[in-house]
Order: structure tokens, then sequence, then C-alpha cells
């Protein structure tokens, strides 16, 4: 093993996901100088193993249910999807797992990369032990920010390993489609390749063990989505929990609690993810191995003044754009402090990541779409305030008719009472998910009811549900 010298950068960001390159490009633009240090490729999990190969798979899926919505052309895609063309396209939004692009980027905006895994070795100190053994030792003057990401959560289950069980990154990844598919989960990864994997070809079974799916939703989306993968012609098993998972000259064998039986040619647990922190020397500084790292508004690890987490190892909201919004804020934050100039940490400040607390946008990419932003009814009864939730079906817009045939969607507004402010939003329908932002700035942004009045939806388009969400609230 070879060792080089200590080199001094103003920032070392640990992890070159969409997160850890926002912050080197947020760093950059400060003028301080940045070692970018990544043990696999460029870009991340949403790159190669997440939102974008996911959301490839997916968009043939929703373009065709949108297809036969509509008069006139659901004649003309009543056929299968092209399941070898779907993955080669899907194999392209990942340039084939190649990070060259990446790369580029990062060298374009003047970061330094290091190839390898990175560990902390004290404050402010960071080693990286490269693919042939070579050894750098990189100090920060400035900060480390860690943006390592999540790994798949497997459960405890007997012999689990030797089932050869998928992750989400082999449910993105795969390059032939399985006859039997066994999904194991309730939540955002469970109801997307659920969807994808049934339209191209799999018989799906579901195992959820809630009462429902998409339980951090308000309880509709869930009941929408599995009814339509019911009637795409999954099996979704609610109040179910895996007993057993074995496999059997290459058949996958589940049993269930209540006694079922069920065989599979692939199995996926999406059962929770959990923080890639246990090897990147958390000992050195006194913090522990495995962990989340909690953290102020401004990104920084509580009890430091130095380290950062920034994305989903701080466990506030594991989503790939707002790791990215924590980014832009964290970058500021590191750049303010670093020339000494004061900071704004009020609400909504410049380096403040407030949305976190309550104005954070999801879509769930399922065919019906799910989307929502912010507080939950139940949610926002939990806070104590003073709320009211509006319900309206979405096919009381004139646009959603237009949409398609048969369109089923609901929509719920959460109201402050007394402040008269929205707290949450939640949509599920088709189409859906490019509604969400008119949302997320109503939210954020603290738009009263009374001015909401004013923002006149275009007609006719499914945005029209603002307007019956207004309507019902007056009564």
């Amino acid at each position: 093993m070879t060792e080089t010298e200590s080199i001094a950068y103003d920032v070392v960001v640990l992890g070159a996901g969409p997160v850890g390159e926002n912050v080197a490009d947020r760093t950059r633009a400060a003028g301080l100088s940045t070692a970018v240090v990544e043990s696999e490729l460029v870009g991340g999990e949403c790159s190669y193993w997440a939102c974008m190969p996911s959301k490839a798979l997916l968009r043939p899926v929703i373009a065709r249910a949108d297809a036969r919505r509509v008069p006139g052309l659901r004649q003309a895609v009543q056929g299968p999807l092209d399941a070898a063309a779907v993955l080669a396209h899907r194999d392209y939004f990942t340039a084939d797992w190649k990070d060259d692009g990446q790369v580029g980027w990062l060298e374009g905006i003047g970061a330094v990369l290091y190839r390898g895994h990175g560990r902390l070795a004290g404050p402010r100190t960071v080693t990286v032990t490269g693919p042939d053994g070579e050894r750098h030792v990189l100090t920060a003057r400035h900060a480390v920010a860690v943006s390592t990401g999540t790994r798949a959560l497997l459960p405890g289950l007997p012999g689990l390993a030797d089932v050869r069980p998928w992750t989400s990154r082999e449910a993105t990844s795969a390059h032939a489609v399985p006859g039997r598919l066994v999904v194991v989960g309730g939540g955002v990864v469970a109801t997307e390749m659920a969807t994808a994997w049934q339209a191209l070809g799999s018989q799906v079974t579901l195992l959820v063990r809630g009462a429902g799916l998409l339980a951090r939703m308000e309880p509709f989306a869930g009941e929408l989505v599995a009814a339509a993968l019911t009637e795409a012609g999954a099996d979704v098993r609610t109040g179910t929990s895996v007993k057993s998972v074995t496999r059997e000259s290459g058949t996958v064998v589940v049993v269930t609690d209540d006694g079922d039986r069920i065989e599979a040619d692939e199995i996926l647990f999406a059962t929770g993810r959990a923080p890639r922190t246990e090897d990147i020397g958390l000992d050195t500084i006194g913090l522990e191995p495995g962990s989340w790292l909690p953290v102020d508004d401004s990104l920084r690890v509580t009890g430091t003044d130095w380290l950062y987490a920034v994305g989903d190892v701080n466990h506030r909201a594991l989503l790939t754009h707002q790791g990215k919004y924590q980014a832009r804020i964290a970058g500021a934050a590191i750049a303010a402090r670093a020339a000494g100039t004061p900071l704004d940490t009020s609400a909504w400040g410049a380096h403040s990541a407030t949305a976190d607390h309550g104005a954070v946008p999801q879509v769930v990419f399922t065919d019906p779409e799910a989307a929502a932003v912010g507080l939950s009814l139940a949610e926002a009864e939990a806070t104590g305030r003073r709320v009211r939730g509006v319900d309206v079906d979405i096919s009381s817009a004139a646009g959603a008719g237009l949409y398609g045939d048969g369109y089923r969607g609901r929509a719920r507004m959460v109201v402050d009472l007394d402040r008269e402010t929205l707290l949450g939003v939640t949509l599920v329908g088709p189409g859906v998910g490019e509604l969400i932002h008119s949302a997320t700035i109503a939210v954020a942004a603290e738009v009263p009811v009374a001015r909401l009045w004013h923002a006149v939806p275009s007609y006719p388009t499914i945005s029209e549900v603002w307007l019956r969400l207004l309507e019902a609230y007056r009564g």
C-alpha cells in the first residue's frame, strides 16, 4: 500500500451522488477548494439504481395506461409492452452504468475526485483507500460533508442470503422479466416496482405487513393504488408477513404467517433503508458507526462545528430532491461560515432547511400517481392545531374527463383554520405528479386561502381541482 502526503482542501465531501454533487457545486461556486470521494459510481444511487432507472421502467407503463383511457387510441395500445425495448431504454438512462458524464461534470466545476473508500480519521481528516490500494489523506480546512446515502435494509429471516433476494438495486437493474415476482413491502419502492414488473409481464404478488399501501400518505392514496394494482392482475395481500423464504431448485418459496405457500422466480424485499455510515470512521470522532446523523437546520451534525450530514444519512427526508435542497442549504452555510459572514438560520432563511419540516413534496409513479406535500390530515391533527381536511373528487374538474375516460382520483387539502393557510395537499390520480409543485408553492409560501382564490386555474385543465377544493372549503 502506498501513501501520499496529506492534501488540504477547504471542503471534503464523502459521497458523489446527487447530494454530494450539489454540495460540491455550491462550495465551488463560493470559491472553496473541494474534494469529492466516491467508492462506486459518480452520480450515486439515484442515477443508477433508483430514481432514473425506476422512472424509465415506469414511463411506458403510465403512458400506455393513459392511452388506454382515450377513445380512438385505446385499441391501438392493447398489446403487451415491448419489454426488451423498455429495458434497453432504462439502460440508456443509466448510461449503461458508466459514470463518464458525471465525472466530466464534477471536473467541469473544478472539484477533485478521489475514487475509493473514504473514512474519517479524526476531526477534519479523511483517508481514502483507492481501488489499487493507494492511500490518500485529505484534510478539510472548513468542513467535511457526509453524503453517503442509504442501503436497502433486509429482514433477519434465516437463510435469506442463500435466496439471493432482490433489493431496490436488482429490481431497477434486472435484465430479464421474471415470470413470477413476490414483492414484500407496501411503500414507494414496493408499489412502483410492483406496477412496473406487473406491466412488463410478471405475475406479481404484493405482501404488505400493514393494513394498506403507502402508509405515510393519506389512506385514500394507498387504497386507490391497491385497487389499480389488483385490476392490473397483481395479487395484493395486506396484513401479511413473511414467515420463511427459501430457494429450491431455482424457485423461491415463501411461507406467510397464515401458512400460505407462494412460489416465485424472484423475491423483492422493499422493507426500509439503513444509513451507509457503518464503515466511514464515525468511531474516530465519538459517533456510533451505522447510525443516522442528527443535524441542525444548516445540516451541521449535532455537537460539531465542522461536520455536515446531507441527504438520506440525516434521516430528515429520504428523497433525492430533498437531499439536493439540503445540499444547497449546506453549501451556502459552509461558504458563509468559511467567510465569517452571519448566517440566516431563521425559518425559511438562506441557511435553514425549513422545508424538511413542513413542505416535503413526493410523487409515487404508480398508476394512478400519488403526490403529496406537507402534512397529512392525521399529522396535522397530531400537532394540536385547529385543522380541517377538504376532499374533492378530481373528476369534478373538466380537464380530468378530457384526460381520460373513467378518470378516478381524489384530492385533499389540509387547512390551518387559525391562519387560513395550507399545511398539506395530497393528490391521487392519473397525471397528478405534474400538479404537485403548485401545491408545494402554496404550502412552502404559506399562501393565504383568500389569496388562492385569485390564482385562477386555466380551463379546461386538471388544475381546476384547486378551484373545486376552494369551493368545498367555502361551502
